[in-house]
């Protein structure tokens, strides 16, 4: 496919519009946020689902129990797009949505969105020695997209690592068991931010979670709310009616973005070369907004794990630590963590006490990275 003149200079300026604000990729967040939430009302008195979220923070963590459970799609995501900083788009493939409350108030803490692996990673990679059998390796492994505290339980109470530990804890690969009808053995997550912070809630979680090493990739920024259905549409028209990337396909929007860059890029290399290397240049300055992200796995207390993601043999064997990822030590292990935060955050009169949700009301008053 290759546009015309007019058209090429039409929607390389569109792109190069859009990405121009972005010069750290928390400004990509927030601006990403403001869309999601700028619809979303402030909550009427007594009609708020803020009121299922935890808010008794005179508790102490040792008086805290815990429960995972599911939660319907839509009520499941309204609550994760009032409480998460940024929401990555889904994909198809697999998928469970979680939250964990606490038993005491019942009330909700936190959300976990586990999804299938990114089909490539240097530290997977580096991990098992290569790429792995795909088809192997996608029954047995699981990525957790969203792993999200409500704030400031995740600031009180260190709540992102609870989250965490929870995701490689057998309760929850009990439920992926169940739900997929195989025997999950690798959890990956990466860090959210990159190295545009210096640490991550990941951090200083063994056994539960081990540090593998950065992601390689770059990869520019996905659009936004408003601009991407814009330009699909755009281009389905010049293309005939036809998208450029059928339905079905697996991170579609990414690879119909990309499909509307290399348009763009090889329409203005045939017509006007000057306007082709700014273009590229903006693509590329776009790109580098994006950071390496840590890596993070955990084969749930499974010591030949690299064994069976690799086909040589189907069956799991217990390490020496395996019972310590049952959901009651996870717990025990968080407890201690949290009780430590807990004093001091009193002792320095730093415990927040105010729930923090994303609305109309508070879109510009949130930290976007907490």
């Amino acid at each position: 496919m290759i546009l015309d003149k007019q058209d090429s200079i039409y929607a390389a300026t569109k792109l190069m519009r859009y990405f121009k604000d972005f010069n750290r990729i928390d400004d990509y967040f927030r601006a990403r946020k403001i869309e999601r939430v700028r619809d979303i009302p402030a909550p009427l008195p007594g009609m708020s689902l803020e009121d299922d979220m935890f808010q008794d923070y005179d508790l102490h963590p040792e008086d805290m129990n815990f429960q995972v459970v599911e939660m319907p799609t839509k009520l499941f995501d309204t609550l994760l797009e009032k409480t998460a900083s940024f929401s990555p788009d889904e994909n198809p493939g697999k998928t469970l949505k979680l939250v964990v409350k606490e038993t005491t108030t019942n009330t909700v803490v936190g959300f976990i969105r586990y999804g299938s692996p990114l089909i490539n990673s240097k530290p997977r990679n580096d991990f098992l020695g290569g790429v792995p059998d795909l088809d192997i390796f996608n029954k047995r492994a699981i990525m957790g997209f969203n792993i999200v505290p409500v704030q400031p339980f995740g600031y009180n109470y260190l709540g992102g690592k609870l989250l965490a530990a929870i995701c490689c804890s057998h309760a929850s690969r009990r439920m992926l068991n169940k739900k997929y009808d195989t025997k999950f053995c690798l959890f990956e997550t990466t860090s959210l931010y990159g190295n545009i912070k210096g640490a991550s809630m990941y951090d200083g979680m063994r056994p539960y979670l081990r540090y593998k090493g950065d992601t390689q990739s770059k990869f520019l920024l996905t659009l936004g709310e408003d601009i991407y259905p814009e330009m699909r549409d755009w281009f389905t028209e010049k293309n005939g009616g036809e998208e450029l990337i059928h339905k079905g396909a697996s991170s579609r929007k990414l690879k119909m973005q990309t499909k509307m860059v290399g348009i763009v890029k090889k329409s203005l290399l045939e017509h006007d070369k000057k306007a082709y290397e700014l273009f590229s240049k903006e693509i590329a300055k776009a790109s580098d907004v994006t950071t390496q992200k840590r890596f993070y796995m955990s084969e749930y207390g499974y010591s030949n794990v690299r064994d069976v993601l690799l086909g040589k043999t189907n069956d799991l064997t217990k390490a020496e630590n395996y019972d310590r990822f049952e959901l009651e030590n996870v717990v025990a292990w968080w407890k201690k963590l949290a009780t430590k935060r807990y004093i001091k955050m009193i002792r320095e009169d730093k415990l927040r006490r105010e729930l923090e949700v994303w609305n109309q009301d508070t879109m510009n008053k949130i930290d976007i990275i907490r």
